[in-house]
This record gives structure tokens, C-alpha cells and sequence, in this order.
């Protein structure tokens, strides 16, 4: 990767050496402070100090995106379901679904694409998120005008679904029963629609208890999206602010943010051997059938979380 950063010397100066413009980069990501912040910080000029950023960030996703966003396979996609059910109760599940607004300034000639429900500009960045919270799959950069179910299916990921090339295993009954064997899934809130693979809350009107568990039971898995959210914001703070960049660069650095995201949440934890650091150097279902399974999918696990061996003992309180 350092050779990746190099620059030739000039005659009129030394280059930046690559260590400063990779501290650079990450302090910005970080920190979120401006160009002029970091200028008198390192004493580099504010528009080196934009190219700077802007390569590194290209150099990190390029090295990265190889070893934290592998495509899953049969028995990755396992492991991810023993999580959710071990961590969340959840079975057969592979992943939590949603989308979060990133903050910036109005890109020059976009009219009101760019302008969300929230009333700020922003764009999206779609996540698929496994038990661990780290990101499985990102989208990033649709409109912030656009819904999260809409970016979702226009979403390399979400034709991937559609079209049953996920490589997920074949179903499989749940914990502590023979049948029915259902399929796995992934999870989210009432912005999706719900298909064989996907499912979502009942809609919370008129709710029945059943109904409620089973909105409950969901929403435990649910949020593991939701808190990957806040621990990407909270380590790199530029998503605290509108990010003062142009479209393409905003993006750029948000993807890597949450590259740097995995690679992280990968090293936590005292006991973990990093291994990885060795490498460094068509057919869609219609709608209305895809929704009458996915509303029989979803009827069954209801069921399943009301039987004894799926019930938790704490769940009549909670809702």
C-alpha cells in the first residue's frame, strides 16, 4: 500500500512522504475537521491537503475492498446465522438491511435530487450488516431523495436476491423443530417489501400480540444495522458533519470509512491474529408473488417464535 502512496521528488521540494498522507487522510476521517484544521495541524497546503485525501482514500478502498467485502459462501453465510441466532434470537438469519443519509453540501446543479425527507442534502448509503456489525455489503451514493426500498432494489445487492445468486443455503428447518424447513433471510424495517428472502414488521396498526412478538423478535435482529451505523459514525467522525467535498470524493471517502470500518471491527479484541495483514503487500419474482411468500414465510416464523422451542421467556414482557 506505502508504495501505492509514493510521489517522486520535485525540484522545487521533497514529496510527502507516504506515512504523513496516510496519518493525514485518517486524521480527516476521523476527525471530521476542515482542510484549514488539518493545514496548520501538518503544515501542508489546503489543496495538497484535498489531493492528499482524495488518492489516499482510492489507495485504501482499492487494498481493502479485496479483504473485508468478500462475497460470502455457503458456509460463510452459516456462520453469520449461528451469530444472529446466538446474539439475537433470530434464526435462519443472514443479514439486517437498511440505509443512512450522509450529510452533504448541495452538489452544483442537482436541483432537489439530492434533498431528502429530513430536509437536508445528503446521499445514501445502503448496508447489509451481519451479528458482529460489520458491513456484509455497501451501496453508496443514490440520491437522498430516493427511499431506502427504492435504492435497495436498484442496489447490486438487491438484484442479487431477486435473482437467487447469493449463494445462501438451502433451507433449513429451525432450532429445536424438523419442519418446516423455511429459508434464510434477511431483515428490515417497513420501508422494504417483504419477498422470500426479506422480511419486514407486520404494519403496526391494530396489532395483535402475536404479532407484536414477531415484530419484536425482528426488531432484535434489526438493529444490529442500526448500531454499525452509530460505531462507523462515531470512529470516523466526517459523518458527524456535512461532508465539505465534492460528490465523488464524499463518496470516495465514505467508502472507505466503512472499508476501514471492517478492517477495524476485524482486529478488535486482544486474542485476534492478523492474518490478513500478510496479504496486504435474471429472472425476478413478480410482486405479488414474491410478497404471498414472503407473507407465508413470516406467518411461520411468527409461529415458530410462539412454540416452545422458540419462544424466549422475557418476550411477553417486552412487548
Amino acid at each position: 500500500m506505502y508504495h501505492s502512496l509514493e510521489r517522486q521528488n520535485t525540484c522545487f521540494r521533497a514529496s510527502i512522504q507516504p506515512a504523513q498522507r496516510l496519518l493525514i487522510t485518517l486524521r480527516y476521517l476521523a476527525t471530521g475537521n476542515s482542510f484549514g484544521s488539518l493545514h496548520y495541524e501538518f503544515k501542508v497546503g489546503k489543496s495538497t491537503i484535498s489531493g492528499i485525501v482524495h488518492e489516499t482514500c482510492l489507495v485504501l478502498w482499492n487494498v481493502l475492498k479485496p479483504l473485508v467485502f468478500k462475497k460470502p459462501a455457503k458456509e460463510d453465510w452459516l456462520k453469520i446465522s449461528d451469530e444472529f441466532w446466538e446474539r439475537c434470537n433470530f434464526p435462519n438469519c443472514v443479514g439486517a438491511i437498511d440505509g443512512k443519509h450522509i450529510r452533504i453540501l448541495r452538489p452544483f446543479d442537482s436541483g432537489s435530487q439530492f434533498f431528502n425527507y429530513k430536509k437536508y442534502f445528503s446521499f445514501v448509503l445502503m448496508a447489509v450488516v451481519d451479528a458482529k456489525y460489520n458491513f456484509i455489503y455497501i451501496d453508496v451514493g443514490a440520491y437522498g431523495s430516493s427511499s431506502d426500498s427504492g435504492v435497495f432494489n436498484h442496489s447490486t445487492f438487491g438484484r442479487m436476491i431477486r435473482a437467487n445468486s447469493l449463494d445462501l443455503p438451502n433451507d433449513s428447518s429451525l432450532p429445536g423443530t424438523n419442519e418446516p424447513a423455511l429459508p434464510f433471510v434477511f431483515v428490515g424495517d417497513e420501508a422494504f417489501a417483504l419477498g422470500k428472502n426479506l422480511l419486514r414488521p407486520f404494519s403496526s396498526r391494530a396489532l395483535s400480540n402475536d404479532k407484536r412478538i414477531f415484530n419484536y423478535r425482528l426488531t432484535r435482529a434489526r438493529r444490529v444495522v442500526e448500531c454499525a451505523f452509530g460505531i462507523l459514525a462515531n470512529k470516523w467522525r466526517i459523518l458527524h458533519t456535512a461532508i465539505n467535498l465534492s460528490l465523488e470524493h464524499a463518496v470516495s471517502a465514505v467508502k472507505t470509512a466503512c472499508a476501514l470500518h471492517n478492517y477495524v471491527r476485524e482486529r478488535d479484541g486482544i486474542d485476534y491474529e492478523d492474518s490478513m495483514m500478510h496479504n496486504m503487500e435474471a429472472a425476478q419474482w413478480s410482486l405479488t408473488r414474491g410478497t404471498s411468500s414472503g407473507k407465508l414465510i413470516r406467518d411461520q416464523f411468527l409461529n415458530y417464535f410462539l412454540s416452545p422451542a422458540g419462544e424466549l421467556p422475557w418476550q411477553m414482557q417486552a412487548i
